[in-house]
């Protein structure tokens, strides 16, 4: 995906970059992975995960995800496992129609809006879905035009390896000192030390407060409404 608005008359030191995690960050699809989680868990026959379990691997990719709650399990279980749950997952959203049932956060889309009419600043996904994924939720929400960089699960590592986050300055020409990552789990802010980014841990997703800061998160917010300030405190 390019960008979609000229950045060429800009120079390239004065761009600045944002990668938001998707999952826990931006929208609150918490219901909907837990039961497709249940669901494919039932059709293997392996006992139901926790709540807790499930929202502690949000934002690993789904192999990593599955070797967490399931580590006994050989490669090809795995495989298996993620199969399931991703046709599981495509089985809900036709059943009940993913749109009405994955919510933005209160704020997300007027903090996306208001960061898109800087003209220096570009804004990125970083993600453990896959792109197919990604897109949908682009789709419902009408997202495109705000992310000129989008990184998936399918051509990276998981989280917390920085290979996303390195593909997303490759691809913006952004220097390392002028990028943060805002996410909601300690992968998200672990991806983004890693990277050398400047990292906002958010208080609304799927890890505590306390996971969040011993990642090493350098600011945690509690509302969108406080973005701005976080990331202007970053820059300067």
């Amino acid at each position: 995906m390019g960008p979609q608005r000229p950045v060429q008359d800009i120079r390239m030191n004065d761009l600045r970059l944002v990668v938001f995690d998707m999952d826990g960050t931006l929208i609150d699809s918490q219901d909907f992975i837990l039961a497709a989680m249940k669901r494919a868990f039932a059709q293997a026959d392996f006992p139901e995960p926790s709540r807790a379990d499930v929202l502690a691997i949000v934002g690993l990719s789904l192999d990593a995800a599955v070797s967490v709650l399931l580590p006994d399990l050989s490669s090809k279980g795995n495989a298996n496992a993620v199969k399931l749950y991703k046709q599981s997952f495509l089985d809900l959203r036709a059943e009940q129609g993913e749109d009405h049932h994955v919510p933005m956060y209160p704020g997300a889309r007027a903090a996306l809006e208001r960061l898109h009419r800087q003209e220096k600043t570009l804004m990125g996904v970083a993600t453990g879905k896959a792109m197919r994924g990604l897109l949908h939720s682009y789709d419902s929400h009408d997202l495109h035009k705000f992310f000129v960089t989008s990184q998936t699960a399918d051509g990276h590592p998981s989280k917390p390896h920085p290979s996303m986050l390195h593909s997303a300055l490759h691809e913006t020409g952004v220097d390392v000192t002028r990028a943060i990552m805002v996410g909601d789990t300690e992968f998200d802010i672990e991806m983004g030390v890693a990277a050398g980014f400047a990292t906002i841990g958010v208080s609304w997703g799927y890890h505590s407060v306390e996971r969040i800061k011993a990642a090493g998160a350098d600011i945690i917010i509690d509302d969108f409404s406080e973005l701005d300030t976080a990331l202007e405190r970053l820059w300067r």
